[in-house]
């Protein structure tokens, strides 16, 4: 006896050293990494240059220009107006070029100033400052620099515009992305698990294992952007601490879910941990498993930003899912009961306990399955009708920001009193000795306003500046640099320039960038969504080892994409304002939705499938569903919360992922998890599991239980 009492004793020790040591390399990620997570902002880029398509036209005009010896530049447009609406300037016109000629050899400058030009109803001066694009923080200084030498020309009001100053803006919108971001989706996050759990210490433990995950993801992407492997910019780190957040706190309460369950079956703790985390793992890593494969796929776009969110995203991901089944579990088991105070653990197997709700929805789902599926397939397919109106041709510079920004006013002044593309003209390489050609051609075409080619000090006319046999030629666009007209424009323009012989002609600029990064996000849309589509349904397979039922989910959601598509063109359209999106929303959005949707199918019917083995298939279905119900319910709330954060950032485009993931989550999880998919495997019953239907029929005709129920049914 003596002897069993000292083995058990060091038994006991044992068990404790495992959680221990994980809780103690956490705390130290935590205590050690955190800073990290205010620190990716030292290795990001807001250049939008650094994100152009690899293959694209525009992309070789700017490794061409290099060859000019002539620095790349960002353009800053400053514009004069009179200080009273309508007033002439053109009296001000030589005091204007002595202000753009005082910044020559400043220091950010990447040229000489242009001299001032008088609109053609003479109630505006415009001037075109170069900036170094290599700037960084030091942008903000160099534009105040500009705005208080120009800010000298009496009798006038001075406004800055062109790709400069919108970078500018753009910087200002994610200062401090860090903290306000981050604290909205915690404090979002906490209400809810505070009203879900009603519990004190749970919510903050999940939330302190969803941080000290992103404190790890920050300070592996930081250390691969350091070293060039990855680009990050403020849209990629606003969407990291998102997906990190949301991600972890999904896999959390999936897993402290099914431990209460245990909990209120047994005493011990560490019977009831080892059950929930051997019952919830599987499901977990697939639902990681989908979400990070999904985002890998995104390096076979042509797009920069999207090949540098698809690795950075998966780290997240992978992050998310470390902490949830390592440092969660060990906390679970030193608090034991604790952990849900002043809740008690009580088991939901759909027999006793467990929600009214999702027993009545059940209920719903038993009583009448085709047509719960027929009404929900109904209304899924009325939302997916708006679909087409969606439009993802990009969005104006003026709808860039969700506020009114200094560089979009600026834009409209410059736009009301000067062609559209002053400023920001499209940049034509062509072989010299075809340059008379080229240019007699562009300025043939429609929607061009002016050409002219690039003499050896950088200003327009004079002997053309020759490098390499090649030349450079500009090319004023008539209407506003980031229309459609533009993009257009620049169509005609590429298509009358490379049908001249020799000419070797290519055509960049910010009008033809925007307009390869359109086509460039349709063809990887064409090329990515089939393939993302695969690797869930292959991982769906593996899951649920089964066929038929994976090429259902992965139906299902991929009409939830198309019937949030839909509700979102409406909602952009008729309440937002937007005249249409980036081209890589519709993207992102299929990425996200579709991933994290197929996330709570995979929880549902990972315990579908596990209570479908002992009771059979209806009974599987509907145990299934009052178990998981509250807490995917829960999760899906969470995710949509966390997403939503990112419209505090004022750009549109955070602003429309936010929407398209928000409402897809909340429509996937309310509607299309709770009651499409249970109604169709309900009318399907044991054939949906085909090719592995028949265990679950067996134990449908050996349950006693079921028998009564269907007898009780008929």
């Amino acid at each position: 006896m003596p002897d069993t009492a000292r083995t058990a004793r060091p038994t006991r020790r044992a068990r404790w050293l495992v959680p221990l040591l994980l809780l103690f390399v956490w705390l130290g990620v935590g205590g050690t990494l955190g800073p990290y997570a205010g620190r990716l902002g030292e290795v990001a880029t807001n250049d939008q240059a650094a994100f152009l398509p690899r293959s694209a036209e525009s992309t070789k005009v700017i490794a061409e220009q290099k060859a000019f010896r002539q620095q790349e530049s960002l353009p800053a447009v400053v514009v004069w107006t009179g200080e009273k609406d309508g007033a002439p300037v053109a009296d001000r016109r030589a005091e204007a070029d002595r202000a753009l000629a005082s910044l020559a050899g400043s220091a950010g400058l990447a040229g000489r100033p242009s001299p001032a030009l008088l609109s053609d109803d003479g109630q505006a001066l415009e001037g075109v400052v170069p900036l170094r694009t290599d700037l960084g923080k030091d942008l903000a200084g160099t534009l105040d620099r500009v705005r208080e030498a120009a800010g000298k020309v009496p009798g006038t009001t001075v406004q800055v515009a062109g790709p400069a100053a919108s970078q500018a803006d753009l910087k200002d919108a994610f200062a401090g992305i860090d903290g306000l971001l981050l604290g909205v989706a915690l404090a979002a996050v906490l209400i809810i698990l505070l009203l879900v759990y009603r519990s004190v210490l749970l919510p903050l433990v999940i939330l302190l294992s969803a941080v000290f995950a992103l404190a790890l993801a920050c300070a592996v992407v930081y250390v691969l952007a350091d070293h060039d492997v990855v680009r990050v910019d403020g849209m990629v780190q606003g969407i990291l601490s998102i997906l990190v957040i949301g991600a972890a706190t999904d896999y959390a309460l999936l897993l402290t879910a099914r431990c209460r369950e245990e909990l209120a079956r047994t005493d011990d703790r560490f019977t009831a941990v080892r059950a929930a985390l051997k019952q919830s793992w599987e499901a977990i890593a697939a639902s990681a498993a989908t979400v990070a494969l999904g985002l890998i796929t995104l390096l076979l776009s042509d797009l920069t930003n999207n090949r540098a969110l698809g690795p950075v995203g998966a780290i997240g991901i992978v992050c998310a899912v470390l902490g949830s089944l390592t440092f969660l579990p060990a906390v679970l088991l030193v608090l034991g009961r604790a952990a849900y105070w002043p809740a008690r653990p009580r088991a939901t197997d759909g027999t006793g306990g467990g929600a009214g709700v999702w027993r009545r929805v059940a209920a719903l789902v038993d009583r009448a399955p085709r047509k719960v599926w027929a009404a929900t397939l109904a209304v899924l397919l009325a939302c997916a009708a708006f679909a087409p109106a969606f439009s993802s041709r990009g969005v104006p510079m003026s709808e860039i920001f969700v506020d009114d920004a200094p560089s979009v006013s600026a834009q409209d002044t410059l736009a009301r009193h000067f062609p559209g593309g002053s400023g920001n003209p499209a940049v034509v390489i062509t072989d010299a000795d075809r340059a008379d050609r080229v240019l007699a051609a562009a300025r043939r075409t429609e929607g061009v306003a002016t050409a002219y080619t690039i003499s050896a000090s950088g200003a327009p006319g004079g002997q053309p500046l020759v490098v390499d046999g090649r030349t450079r030629i500009d090319v004023t666009l008539a209407a506003d640099a980031d229309s459609d007209a533009a993009q257009d424009t620049v169509a005609r323009l590429r298509t009358a320039l490379h049908a001249i012989p020799g000419a070797d002609a290519r055509v960049g600029g910010y009008t033809a960038q925007q307009y390869d990064t359109r086509t460039t996000a349709e063809h990887d849309r064409t090329l990515i969504v089939p393939v993302v589509l695969v690797v869930i349904l292959l991982i769906l397979m593996l899951l649920l080892r089964s066929v038929l039922l994976p090429v259902l989910l992965v139906a299902t959601v991929a009409l939830n994409f198309a019937a949030t598509l839909g509700i979102s063109a409406l909602v952009f359209e008729h309440v937002f304002g937007f005249s249409g999106t980036d081209p890589s929303v519709p993207l992102y959005g299929f990425v996200f939705l579709v991933a994290l949707g197929v996330d709570y199918n995979i929880f549902l019917m990972s315990r579908v499938r596990e209570e479908s083995l002992r009771h059979g298939a209806r009974r599987g279905v509907l145990t299934g569903l009052v178990t998981t119900g509250g807490v995917i319910t829960s999760a899906g709330v969470v995710l949509a919360a966390t997403f939503a954060a990112l419209g505090v950032i004022p750009l549109a485009f955070l602003v429309q992922i936010a929407f398209i993931v928000a409402f897809g989550v909340l429509l996937d999880t309310l509607v299309v998890r709770s009651l499409l998919v249970p109604a169709l495997v309900r009318d399907i019953g044991a054939r949906s599991w085909w090719p592995g239907g028949r265990r679950t029929a067996d134990a449908e005709q050996e349950s006693p239980a079921v028998e009564e129920e269907n007898a009780a049914a008929r």
